[in-house]
């Protein structure tokens, strides 16, 4: 995996949630606080989430086959896909039938000091492995704002790292919210109703993880700064006359196919046409690097079909 794969980003979190989950998993032994349990198995979803991600990047580097041949690329987002599933089953299902479960029977949580005190030190790592998060998707997110970075990102490690840890951070705080209120009114259904918020939160984020993966896996063009960098390589005014119609098609977050039709003088000969043809191949590669597959085919424009639009694709 690439570094803008974050995979600095992935394995804070990791950490992060592994110490998180097994402090939780204690809290909820000494406390019988629910909240607990359904945080506890939300970090250990978290870090399944996380190995998944790894693995995807690692199943992404493998050569292009026969059957392949335009290699592995798309694993990421496949197991990015999986990802948004995990979070939805087994953190926010499971978070919602104990939600479930405790406000229709209720118990006193024990031993208090454990659940606060695990909730604290989890906020305090989460805030470490979001800032880490936060860093790694600075250095590409550009000008973009979060929520451009999020739908526009053709990796999707970091939007799904981004999203899990906010998701922890505010699933602390409605735990330590429903574990505290439990507490000041002796009422264990604030314990419940705050693991169904929980619940319905991890919910709502693996919804939006599974549209934006299902969107890199139908098959994306390249964003709008490197389509207009590969406009202007391709056309050079000599042999390359014009640019009829062009697509892309990221192949994987790193790998960019480019089909393109393109004008060339009528009276070059096959010769030439090649050479121009190499050398536009090249401008395009020097460009935009992840353009590594590129079709381009010559043809001679016609400006009476083009207005009547039909010049052939």
């Amino acid at each position: 995996m690439s570094a803008s794969g974050g995979t600095k980003a992935i394995v804070a979190a990791l950490a992060a949630n592994l110490a998180i989950a097994v402090a939780k998993f204690v809290a909820f032994l000494f406390s019988g606080s629910s909240s607990m349990l359904a945080e506890s198995v939300h970090s250990l979803a978290d870090s399944g989430n996380q190995g998944l991600l790894l693995l995807g990047g690692k199943k992404a580097q493998r050569e292009a086959t026969p059957q392949h041949p335009f290699g592995y690329g798309r694993e990421r987002y496949i197991y990015a896909f999986l990802v948004s599933i995990v979070l939805f089953t087994v953190g926010g299902m499971f978070a919602i039938y104990e939600g479930y479960e405790k406000i229709h029977d209720p118990h006193e949580i024990t031993h208090w000091y454990w659940p606060v005190g695990v909730l604290v030190f989890a906020i305090i790592a989460e805030s470490f492995s979001f800032r880490t998060a936060i860093k790694e998707s600075n250095q590409i997110r550009g000008k973009q704002t979060w929520g451009q970075f999020i739908k526009r990102a053709k990796a999707p490690e970091l939007p799904v790292v981004l999203l899990e840890d906010l998701g922890a951070l505010v699933g602390l705080v409605l735990a330590l919210g429903g574990v505290g209120l439990a507490l000041l009114t002796g009422n264990g259904v604030w314990d419940g109703i705050g693991t169904l918020c929980i619940g319905i939160l991890l919910i709502a984020i693996a919804i939006v993880l599974a549209a934006e993966t299902k969107s890199l896996l139908l098959g994306e063009a390249a964003g709008t700064e490197d389509v207009e960098k590969i406009k202007a390589a391709l056309v050079d005014g000599v042999s390359v006359t014009r640019l009829i119609h062009m697509r892309t098609l990221h192949l994987g977050p790193e790998e960019l196919l480019v089909a393109a039709k393109i004008a060339v003088r009528h009276d070059e000969t096959a010769t030439e046409v090649a050479n121009a043809i190499n050398a536009a191949e090249d401008r395009i590669r020097e460009a935009v690097p992840i353009a590594r597959v590129i079709y381009l085919e010559p043809d001679i424009f016609q400006a009476e079909a083009a207005v009547t639009g039909t010049e052939q694709a």
